[in-house]
Order: C-alpha cells, then structure tokens, then sequence
C-alpha cells in the first residue's frame, strides 16, 4: 500500500476539501483509509462517510509516539491507500519552537511524503518563495508536491506552476480556481458534522458538489504518483480482546446532538469488557446499562427537543442520584447540569432562551461564552469514576458552565481552561462531567477505571 500526507501552508489554505475530494475519488476502486491530524471530530466524520472506513485521529501532543504509530499501522491493515490530513499549518502546533502538536511532526514519525496545498491568491511567483522556505525550514519534512488553491486564471497557474517546479524542484499536482459554489457548501459543511447534517435536505449533494469540482482540477492520479510505499503493517493488536464475554453493559449518547467521538472508544471499552448500547438523548428512554457516557457536540442546538425528552433527562437524573457511573464530556458536561441558558441573538432567536437538562451537576451552561481553543495537560488528583494520574486532552468551546460554589473538581490543570479556572472534572458521587477531550488511546487506563468502578457499583448493589 501507500500513504500520502496533504497539508496546508495556514488555516484556510483549502486541505479540508481537497482531501475529502481526493479521499472519495480514490476510495471509488480502492480501500483509502484516512487520518486526521489533531484532536478533531468533524472532518473525520466526513472522511469516513466518504470512504467507508473510520476515519483515525493522530497528535503528537495527546499521543506518544509508539501510540501514533501503532493507530497508524492497525487502521491501515486491509487498506490500498493511507492519506493524512493535517491541521491548520503545517508547521503550527502547540509551541513555538518545537514542533509537537503539529502535522509536521506527524509527518517526521510517520516517514510520509507531504503534499502542500497553497492558497495562491494573488501571487505567482512569491508562491515559489513561499513553498521554498517551508522546504527549507524542516529537512526532516519531504513536500513532494504541490496543490495551488484560489488560482483566477489560466495565466496564473502557469507562472506559479512553472516558478514552483523551477525553483522548488517538485510537480504542481492540480491548481483550483475559485469557485463559489464551492466556497458555500464547505463553509457550511465545515460546521456541521456528518451525523448530524445527513438528515438534511441537500446535504449529501453539498459533499458531491465539492468532490467533483476539486476532481475536476486536482486529478487523483498526481497524488498517487508521489504517495511513498508503506511497510507492511503487522498482526499486532491495538485493542486486545478480554478474556471472556462483555460483562459491562454502557450506554453511549449517540445522535444529532451528541455524535463528537473518536473511533478508537468503542474498541477500547471493548476491550476492558464493555459491550456498547447506543441511545439518543433527542428521542429514546434512558437503556438498562451499568454506566453512561455522554460525549461532545451540540446540545445547545437541539436544546428544545432534549428539554421535551423528559423521560431520558429524568432517567438520567435518578440512576446517577442512585450512583451509576456517568461521565460527561464537553457537550455531555452541559447536559448533565441544570439548564442551558442561550443569551438572546444566539441562534437569532430576539430573546433569551433557557432549556431543562439532567440536573444532575448543580448549576448552568450559558453561551456564548469566550471561545476557548486548547490542549489540556493536568492530573486527576481526586478519586472519580475516571481514576487518578495524568492526562493530556484539549478542549474547544463556545460556552461557560457555571456550577455551585461547592462543587468538587477531580482535576488539575497546568496548561490549558478548565470549568473554573485550572479545576475541571465536576464530580458529584460517581458523575464526572469536564471540558477536556481525552483520546481512548492514550487515556485508555481512564475509560478502564471508568468500566472498574461499572463493575463495583453493579456488584455491590
């Protein structure tokens, strides 16, 4: 098989449709398994609508090396074709001088040929200075070719493709124009996960709309002339199987308004003894399970149909009074408090709006709020359902929780914004909600006390 990474040269630059275009092409005759650089959910959710395989999330701030690497070679087995996508620039990441959190780095590890696609608006032959100092700035990085986005005109793909493959001595593997039509359906794309937008008119002709017009420019081809031969990937187990039957029942949140979670969780539950029940918050009663999980996404936007699930939000309410096992996280976390309250404007709505939730966690999720865009690093310091010991994750959100002035935080933080401050991990008896995304993989000894503590409540009542 082969394995090709597509960066950008910044956010913007254009790699989020190019790769979802070039992924779906390619994935029409062969098995095109995709990753996604970063801690992210809604690009994979594409990615893996369009290719059939679940999409895998790599990070070089969350994960170790080995993890990074056993991720990549356990999702390639049976694959024809790996493509990364990165996150944001291709050097950006979580420090200024090093290069951990960044695609960079991904690439560095992984041995993979980079593809940069670069916003070429307004420049020819500055575009050849530009990808001549990426080169230049890492020797450890191969950019083995180029995509040219936002290009106006006939004229100015050839002058900056002629500058490029001169001075930068690598092929211009595609030049797209701008198009608008383009521009809306990613713009809209961009901010609605697959799970959620597939129930809507139009949607999934948005996604083809994107795919032929980047095909149209890009051809598949080029990108598989410079993708590099991979190893083969070995029979190693990422997640090993438990003796025994599944002896843990879970129920996870599952559906337009919680759909934010990486696809490794259900193989490492699975592997601690857990069998996984989906059920929707939105529409269904709360299933006979031994604990529950509740991940991110947009409960702020489907409020008023969880607010009228009465039957769930109550459910919820009484078995973690009676010390089921409930972690909540971001999207989750403001679901398990009192009420969401939406400032007017929001959504465009003229007033106020305020909706129930679970109530089990005292207080209010109210948004907007700061926009808070991090990685976490901290330690759970405090006994809850997910253990003790370090952890690194990231957060991103819109909102503020505001719980009560007695509230127990299992964590620490040393880098990053927690519920208050450096606190985050709100536990109240065998609850945890917080703002901090973790990745199974690397916090897999989290989700197996997470399954433990399933187990002790269930065999002492």
């Amino acid at each position: 098989m082969k394995g090709v990474l597509i960066s950008g040269d910044r956010s913007g630059s254009g790699k989020t449709s190019v790769t979802l275009a070039l992924s779906a092409l390619l994935a029409r005759d062969r098995a095109v398994q995709t990753f996604k650089v970063g801690m992210d959910y809604i690009d994979p959710s594409y990615l893996t609508a369009v290719t059939g395989r679940p999409c895998r999330n790599l990070d070089g701030f969350v994960l170790s090396p080995d993890e990074n690497r056993a991720i990549f070679a356990a999702a390639n087995r049976g694959a024809d074709l790996a493509i990364v996508e990165g996150v944001r620039g291709l050097y950006e990441g979580a420090e200024a001088i090093g290069d951990a959190g960044s695609t960079a780095e991904i690439a560095k590890l992984l041995d993979l040929p980079v593809v940069l696609v670069v916003n070429a608006r307004s420049v020819t032959r500055s575009a050849a200075a530009l990808v001549r100092g990426f080169q230049a700035f890492d020797p450890g990085i191969r950019i083995a070719g180029v995509i040219l986005n936002n290009v106006s005109s006939p004229s100015h793909r050839e002058k900056a493709t002629r500058a490029i493959e001169h001075f930068c001595g690598i092929p211009v593997i595609g030049a797209v124009p701008p198009i608008e039509e383009m521009q809306l359906a990613m713009r809209h794309l961009g901010l609605v996960p697959y799970r959620e937008g597939s129930e809507e008119t139009g949607f999934r002709e948005r996604v083809e709309t994107v795919t032929s017009l980047i095909g149209e420019y890009v051809p598949p081809e080029g990108l598989l002339s410079v993708a590099k031969e991979l190893p083969p990937t070995g029979s190693g187990q990422l997640h090993p199987a438990r003796d025994g039957e599944a002896d843990i029942k879970i129920g996870l949140a599952y559906d337009e308004a919680f759909n934010f979670y990486y696809a490794d969780l259900e193989e490492v539950l699975a592997s601690a003894g857990a069998r996984v029940v989906r059920f929707s918050p939105c529409h269904d009663r709360l299933p006979d399970v031994d604990g529950f999980i509740l991940g991110g996404g947009y409960p702020e936007v489907h409020a008023a149909r969880l607010e009228e699930n009465t039957a769930c939000r109550e459910g919820l309410r009484e078995v973690a009074q009676n010390g089921a096992p409930v972690y909540g996280e971001c999207g989750g976390l403001i679901y398990l408090t009192d009420r969401v309250r939406l400032a007017a404007g929001w959504r465009g709505a003229p007033g106020e709006e305020v909706y129930e939730m679970a109530g089990v966690l005292t207080g209010e999720a109210r948004m907007p709020a700061r926009r808070v865009v991090t990685y976490i690093e901290g330690v759970a310091n405090t006994p809850s359902p997910m253990g003790t010991g370090p952890f690194r994750g990231h957060s991103f959100h819109y909102s503020e929780v505001v719980l009560a002035p007695k509230t127990r935080f299992a964590y620490t933080l040393n880098r990053g914004v927690g519920i208050d401050g450096m606190r985050d991990g709100a536990v109240k008896g065998n609850t945890l909600g917080t703002y901090c995304h973790i990745h199974p993989v690397a916090a897999r000894s989290m989700f197996g006390a997470f399954i433990q503590r399933c187990r002790t409540v269930r065999d002492q009542s």
